[in-house]
C-alpha cells in the first residue's frame, strides 16, 4: 500500500502505475456537475476576465487545488451543536459526467488526482498523461465508510447555490484507501477492461 499526502509532487504520481493501492492524507475537494461547469465557465473560458464576484473563490481554489485531488463526490453532511459540519456519507459519484471538463480543469489547476468511479475517457486520459496526474477509483457503495477518513470539514463553498451535493467541501482526509484505474502514462484499466470485453463479444457465436 503507498501512502500520499497532498500537495502531491508530480514526480510522486509519475512512479503510479495502474493497480497500484493507495492511502491518501490531506487536504482534497469536492466537486460535481455544478462545480465543473462552474471553473469551466468562470476561470477556464473566461478569456482572463475572472467575474469581480468570484475572483476571491477563483483565487482560493487554485491555492487548495495545487498538486491536490478533487473528489467526485455529492456526500451527505450533518452540522453539529457548535455549527461545524461533518460528513456523514461520502460515496463516489460516476465520473464520466465530468468527461467534458476534466482535462481543462486538470491542467488549470495543475491537479495531480481526481477520485470517483467508473472511470473516464480519452480526454481525461490525455490529461492525466500531459499534466501528471492518476484517477483513483474509490469503492462505491462504502459511502459511511469512507467518510470516516474525512476528519474534518475545513471550508465549504458555493453551499447555498448549489446546495450541499455540488458545493465544494474541502476537506481533510486521513488513509482514504483508493485504486489508481488510470495513471499518468496513459494507462486505463477502463479502457482494457473494455476492450476485452468487446473480444469476447465478438467470438460468442449467435
Amino acid at each position: 500500500m503507498i501512502e500520499l499526502n497532498t500537495p502531491i509532487p508530480e514526480e510522486e504520481i509519475r512512479k503510479l502505475e495502474i493497480g497500484d493501492t493507495v492511502l491518501l492524507s490531506g487536504t482534497i475537494v469536492t466537486g460535481r456537475d455544478a462545480a465543473h461547469k462552474y471553473m469551466i465557465e468562470n476561470f477556464i473560458r473566461s478569456g482572463g476576465e475572472i467575474p469581480p464576484s468570484e475572483r476571491e473563490l477563483h483565487d482560493r481554489l487554485k491555492e487548495i487545488l495545487k498538486e491536490s485531488v478533487i473528489y467526485h463526490c455529492g456526500p451527505v453532511v450533518r452540522k453539529d451543536d457548535q455549527g461545524k459540519w461533518h460528513f456523514v456519507a461520502a460515496g463516489p459519484t460516476t465520473s464520466i459526467r465530468e468527461e467534458p471538463y476534466q482535462a481543462d480543469v486538470l491542467e488549470y489547476f495543475t491537479l495531480r488526482g481526481v477520485i470517483g468511479k467508473g472511470g473516464m475517457g480519452p480526454k481525461t486520459l490525455e490529461g492525466l498523461k500531459k499534466v501528471g496526474a492518476c484517477y483513483f477509483h474509490a469503492v462505491g457503495g462504502a459511502a459511511t465508510l469512507i467518510a470516516e477518513c474525512c476528519k474534518e470539514v475545513l471550508e465549504v463553498h458555493k453551499y447555498q447555490e448549489f446546495g450541499p451535493p455540488e458545493a465544494f467541501w474541502v476537506l481533510r482526509v486521513e488513509k482514504f484507501p483508493l485504486v489508481v484505474t488510470m495513471d499518468s502514462h496513459g494507462a486505463s484499466i477502463h479502457q482494457e477492461i473494455l476492450e476485452r470485453s468487446r473480444k469476447a463479444l465478438d467470438s460468442l457465436e449467435v
